[in-house]
């Protein structure tokens, strides 16, 4: 079943839909963009860029801050997929 009008927008909402993810679980945990960045190895404005939904991280990115956030990976892309069907449910909260 596709649910995404082109490949432009499923890679937005995905996309923001990890950032949101991530940006929560970073905060409930009390980390801040440059300790979750050195904790995984990344860089503070890469952090950023993820959080934005302006960058898509690859598999091993996602493990590595997986590590670094104490979830399971598999978790982490639950969550993310929670959150996409939220933000499709509700446009205002999706895709600027």
């Amino acid at each position: 079943m596709e649910i995404f009008d082109s490949r432009d927008s499923e890679g937005k909402i995905l996309g923001k839909a990890f950032g949101v993810v991530l940006r929560r679980l970073r905060q409930e945990r009390g980390i801040s963009q440059e300790g979750l960045g050195f904790e995984s190895g990344y860089h503070r404005t890469y952090i950023s860029l993820l959080e934005r939904g302006q960058k898509s991280p690859s598999l091993q990115t996602i493990f590595r801050l997986a590590n670094s956030l104490k979830i399971h990976p598999a978790e982490l892309i639950r969550e993310v997929g929670s959150e996409t069907e939220t933000l499709l449910r509700n446009p205002r909260k999706g895709v600027d």
